[in-house]
């Protein structure tokens, strides 16, 4: 496995690849992510995993300087899992003047996390079009834990004709239902007993719709007001179409139920496709 630092060396290197997947990471690696890269192996003959820390996609007095660095890990389980190339710029590299170009995100960005996150997916799609262009992979893998994230990327390619196959993987989630997520290290053992609230409530709310209740504002505020007895700010628990990420109307049937909370001092995000 090549662990390479520059966009020059970089480029030098995939230059004969007859096909590129790429799996992009800000580190902190996890299971979860691992299940991307062995699903990028169906995609591309060349695995490679970007990890960089991005500071665009973090809102002023977020948890950029604390997020979790562990590159060596990192670059272990990497190997381990089959990667071929770990491409891990400094910031300096990414960005070696001031980023006054930024790509404005689409519609689908505008609520939910686009609301509570202001800049979030700016900063997203700007680097996730910078790495596009750096790596020029055939395919990119995103995890759908990140569902608005994704559909982002989604339009963010056709938008600008990218012509690379975006491919989504399902969320990996712990024995108890709790989703993998890099923050998940954040938690006390008492948060951590108590985060597994959030997809029990989604997937209260999923079976009560996929037997034919209809009545979203009540299941949603009832989850709400769950996770705020027992000690959460809740952002938001919200149903929507699964790919416009508006409310549903009377006839969608393919949904999406999203949940943002905060339990202490960490957030965490969660989803569940819902078909009724």
């Amino acid at each position: 496995m090549d662990v390479i630092h520059t966009i020059e060396h970089l480029r030098a290197r995939l230059k004969s690849e007859p096909s590129i997947a790429l799996v992009p990471t800000m580190g902190n690696l996890h299971d979860g992510h691992i299940s991307l890269v062995d699903l990028a192996k169906r995609h591309g003959r060349c695995i490679v995993t970007s990890v960089f820390v991005n500071r665009l996609q973090f809102e002023a007095g977020g948890d950029f300087d604390r997020y979790p660095r562990t590159f060596p890990a990192d670059c272990a389980k990497l190997e381990e899992a089959g990667a071929h190339v770990v491409f891990a710029p400094d910031e300096r590299e990414m960005y070696p003047t001031t980023q006054e170009i930024a790509i404005t995100p689409p519609k689908v960005a505008e609520a939910l996390e686009g609301e509570h996150r202001p800049g979030h997916f700016q900063g997203v799609a700007t680097v996730v079009a910078k790495l596009f262009n750096i790596v020029a992979p055939d395919a990119a893998v995103f995890g759908k834990k990140d569902y608005q994230q994704l559909r982002v990327i989604r339009e963010l390619v056709a938008q600008l004709d990218f012509g690379i196959e975006i491919v989504a993987a399902e969320t990996i989630r712990e024995p108890d239902g709790l989703a993998m997520s890099s923050r998940n290290g954040y938690l006390t053992r008492e948060e951590r007993a108590q985060a597994v609230r959030l997809p029990q409530n989604l997937r209260r709310i999923g079976d009560a719709v996929e037997k034919g209740n209809a009545d979203f504002a009540r299941l949603t505020q009832e989850a709400e007001a769950d996770l705020a007895r027992h000690g959460w700010r809740v952002d938001y628990v919200a149903l929507r179409n699964r790919t416009t990420l508006a409310p549903p109307g009377p006839d969608d049937r393919e949904l999406v139920l999203l949940a943002a909370a905060w339990l202490g001092n960490t957030r965490l995000i969660d989803n569940l496709e819902i078909t009724r």
